[in-house]
């Protein structure tokens, strides 16, 4: 029979990350299939680009 391996002690460094992390949402996202992940990842692009051409456009009117 083989032997268990030790128990992981938890790295301090992700611990602390994780303190931080919604993992609510990584939680949704994972829900989603693979191509519904690429749509909200696309419309997300789409936003930002939105977003930059308005930040363009306003800084322009200065």
């Amino acid at each position: 029979m083989p032997a268990e391996p030790p128990p992981m002690t938890p790295d301090p460094v992700i611990e602390a990350y994780k303190r931080d992390l919604d993992r609510t949402l990584l939680r949704e996202n994972l829900k989603l299939s693979v191509e519904e992940r690429f749509r909200k990842h696309m419309q997300f692009g789409r936003f930002a680009d939105e977003l930059r051409r308005a930040g363009e456009k306003a800084k322009a009117r200065r």
